[in-house]
């Protein structure tokens, strides 16, 4: 017997304003006025129609009223990585402020690629958002470009420069390199390594351990370039490079706890006493490093605050008013434990 083949039920139709409205035994500008500015709507009506909102879950188009108020109480952050937390601090920060005043956050990752930030940029200004967040001060002239069109607040955090493309809150991550390689030439250590990423603030903190080091007359730091947005396991790999091929390292600073954590951790395994034979420090101060053994030595930095900062000014800025200190420099700190 020869049967018609079956066909998938159609999509259940969207719930509408206009729906609301018929059912509450309103017009859709009563029901537009409960949602926008229920102070103007009788008491009675209002919660007749807040009913009907919530029993046919009814979800306002935010986008469709942000346009026509220019204004869509949408933030955008773009990071490099959401894969370990060195960013998640900052994201929670800026997502706690704006929260408050009824923003919504989104979240971008570019895996650190300039290209990838462009798309970000350009995808999240043609969904209207209100204000933008960047990591560094890095970008391409496209970016750039784009972001001087939009005519939208923008915040670049995690770095510094004297000429941000709006606003800007971070720390001096060359300045932080250099307190570092003071620090550990200080303790004793005279044949040193770098490891990390060639991201551009990686890269300013080898940068600023390597003067430090050569204005002390100590040897040139070793660099040991490692995959961006490493892992605990690529930090395991770092300390057997440096180790196979510079034995004579006795101190190793890292571009982030993550991977510090993990050369603890394999050091601990291979039986290589830290910081008797090797000295490790990172970057950032993030959960992970009190809780390995031993506890790591580090520079610490106000992730959270870089995101509670930039959230206020953009809030600032969304409220009309000038931003009276459009560069904040927040700084960092050698937090000494026993891994250095």
């Amino acid at each position: 017997m020869n049967r018609k083949p079956a066909t998938a039920a159609a999509p259940s139709r969207a719930i509408t304003k206009e729906d609301v409205a018929r059912a509450a035994g309103v017009s859709h500008i009563t029901v537009s006025r409960v949602i926008n500015t229920p102070e103007k709507v009788a008491p009675a009506t209002r919660e007749r129609v807040e009913a009907f909102i919530s029993s046919m879950g009814y979800i306002p188009n935010m986008l469709a009223g942000g346009l026509a108020s220019r204004r869509t109480r949408i933030v955008a952050a773009i990071v490099p990585t959401i894969s370990h937390s060195i960013f998640a601090e900052t994201v929670r920060g800026l997502s706690e402020q704006l929260s408050l005043q009824g923003y919504q956050l989104l979240l971008g990752q570019t895996n650190y690629s300039e290209e990838a930030e462009t798309g970000l940029v350009e995808a999240f200004i043609g969904r209207r958002v209100d204000g933008l967040v960047l990591t560094g001060v890095q970008h391409s002239v496209r970016t750039r470009q784009r972001l001087k069109a939009a005519g939208i607040p923008v915040v670049e955090t995690w770095d510094l420069t004297a000429q941000p493309i709006d606003m800007l809150v971070g720390f001096d991550n060359h300045a932080a390199g250099h307190a570092m390689g003071q620090y550990l030439h200080r303790k004793g250590y005279r044949r040193m390594a770098f490891v990390g990423g060639e991201d551009p603030r990686g890269l300013a903190r080898y940068a600023g351990m390597r003067a430090a080091l050569l204005a002390q007359s100590a040897a040139e730091p070793v660099h040991l370039v490692m995959p961006m947005g490493s892992f605990l396991q690529a930090g395991r790999e770092a300390i057997c490079r440096l180790l196979a091929l510079q034995p004579g390292i006795d101190a190793a600073f890292f571009s982030n706890d993550v991977l510090a954590a993990g050369a603890a951790l394999e050091c601990a395994r291979r039986g290589i006493a830290v910081p008797q034979r090797i000295a490790l420090a990172g970057f950032a101060n993030l959960d992970i490093a009190p809780e390995v053994l031993p506890a790591l030595t580090t520079v610490q930095i106000s992730a959270h605050q870089i995101g509670l900062t930039a959230a206020e000014m953009l809030l600032t800025r969304f409220d009309g008013d000038a931003v009276t200190q459009t560069v904040c420099d927040l700084g960092y700190a050698i937090l000494e434990r026993d891994s250095a």
